[in-house]
């Protein structure tokens, strides 16, 4: 009995290769798995499903001007909308660093879908009653199809990142509110500033994350413009005078997503730049989240030699050799996970500006990056809100206890004495480790504080009202 092959013989235009015997994909598909053992990384779910939309959209488009028979048509959608859904994600293998402009990826899934479609008309894998390039790939290219895929796969992800940097915001809202009655130690240069409520510091923090969404959601905006139908470099060369119009009409009702048609097709094939304002989007928003985690890190340091201003949830061990400690670990993953968004951003960015004359061959490794720090953005978003921001709580007692040490109030008594004056106190008060309010009110009684403006002594009275409220000392900030 002869045994079972594991491999089976495919021609392309440079000769035979050696294809496992059960994979839908086929010979090209095999030349860049060969070709490029880089990384062992795979193209992201966003990159497959977009390019399976392409597809199926295609097939049915060109089958409704006649161009591709019926019952091709079908298979391929069919084969498509398989895909979509993710059945066969296991025969989406290249590499990610691969040829330029992303042939291999783009023919990896013509492959896969003319061999599924062939399987579903009936035929053998390798035999290809549908053909990757004359049937799949009709009227498209990869110089095409690939930047209409980073365009979609990263509207298709869309809705799930705003989702989750809306729930931050609310949850860092919900924690300003909590706060609110919380008066502090404002600081700034890292050194002691004039009050502030905790609640109001945390509202700063929700706004910002509020704001990134709103820059995210209309950099998105340009991603809605397909260039689908240039084919090789934007002329729409074997595409019909209607397929470019078609297709975005197609994907807008296969896909639910708005979608526009491109004005210049040509800029569209030639220019990333929209996808890098999108993820440069997202890079705004690593920033501040990398402000607001080192933060946060800062508010709970210590505790005991820290600020210890806020406590946040006990998760894990800290140390393996000091027993008790506890880190601020979402904190630190969340700094974590935004420099390696910031990465990739900077490689979609270096990636768009080596576009060169028709085409951007660096197209690939801008999918991939783009997509990854989606789902980096995504994920670690989720996690810092859920296991850290939900469950942290105040330390009233230190913040107040930090905020009664702090010579700065003294800015309150500016309109009374006048800034030299304050200096003067705030020097004394730091020498002899004494409050500044007892000083103040010890130089009024003795007659030493005089107005500013007014040629007369300020009263004790007048100083206990200016620092006897600390909370008016912060009203303000909100502009309604």
């Amino acid at each position: 009995m002869a045994a079972k092959t594991s491999h089976r013989i495919e021609k392309d235009s440079l000769g035979d290769v050696n294809v496992p015997v059960d994979a839908l994909y086929g010979a090209q598909t095999q030349r860049a798995v060969d070709n490029f053992p880089i990384s062992g990384l795979k193209p992201w779910r966003a990159f497959v499903w977009s390019m399976a939309a392409i597809k199926r959209a295609a097939a049915e488009v060109n089958a409704e001007l006649g161009l591709l028979e019926k019952d091709k048509a079908k298979a391929i959608a069919h084969a498509g909308s398989e895909v979509m859904e993710g059945k066969w994600d296991d025969h989406f293998v290249v590499d990610p660093f691969q040829a330029g402009a992303g042939t291999s990826h783009n023919m990896n899934v013509n492959e896969v879908l003319a061999n599924r479609a062939t399987q579903i008309l009936g035929g053998e894998l390798g035999t290809y009653q549908v053909n990757p390039n004359d049937h799949v790939n009709m009227a498209q290219s990869t110089n095409d199809t690939i930047p209409t895929a980073i365009r979609l796969g990263a509207l298709w992800r869309l809705d799930e990142l705003l989702k989750v940097v809306d729930v931050l915001a609310k949850a860092l809202a919900s924690k300003a509110k909590e706060f609110d009655s919380i008066v502090k130690s404002g600081r700034t240069h890292l050194q002691d500033a004039v009050p502030v409520r905790l609640g109001q510091e945390f509202s700063g923090y929700a706004k910002a994350v509020e704001r990134d969404g709103d820059r995210i959601r209309r950099a998105a905006e340009g991603l809605r413009r397909l260039g689908i139908g240039g084919t090789a470099t934007g002329t729409g060369l074997n595409a019909h005078p209607d397929y470019h119009k078609r297709m975005v009409k197609r994907l807008t009702e296969i896909t639910g997503l708005d979608l526009h048609t491109s004005d210049n097709l040509f800029e569209s094939m030639q220019s990333l730049a929209d996808a890098a304002d999108f993820s440069a989007s997202l890079r705004t928003l690593a920033l501040t989240m990398t402000r607001i985690a080192n933060d946060f890190r800062l508010l709970a340091s210590g505790p005991a030699t820290g600020l210890d201003e806020i406590r946040l949830p006990s998760l894990q061990p800290g140390s393996s050799i000091m027993p008790g400690k506890v880190n601020p670990v979402m904190a630190e993953m969340t700094n974590m996970a935004m420099y390696h968004v910031i990465g990739c951003d900077t490689t979609v960015a270096l990636g768009a500006q080596a576009g060169q004359l028709e085409l951007n061959v660096m197209m690939p490794v801008i999918a991939h990056n783009l997509f990854e720090e989606m789902q980096v953005m995504i994920g670690s978003l989720r996690a810092f809100t859920e296991k850290c921001v939900v469950g942290l709580t105040a330390n009233k007692e230190k913040a107040e206890a930090w905020l009664g040490k702090n010579a700065i109030i003294i800015t309150a008594l500016n309109p009374l004495i006048g800034y030299q004056a304050g200096a003067a106190l705030v020097k004394q008060a730091l020498k002899e480790n004494r409050a500044i309010r007892e000083i103040a009110i010890e130089k009024a009684t003795s007659g030493e504080l005089k107005h500013v403006s007014e040629n007369r002594s300020v009263n004790p009275g007048e100083i206990k009202t200016a620092l006897g409220d600390l909370r008016k000392l912060t009203e303000g900030g909100i502009v309604k």
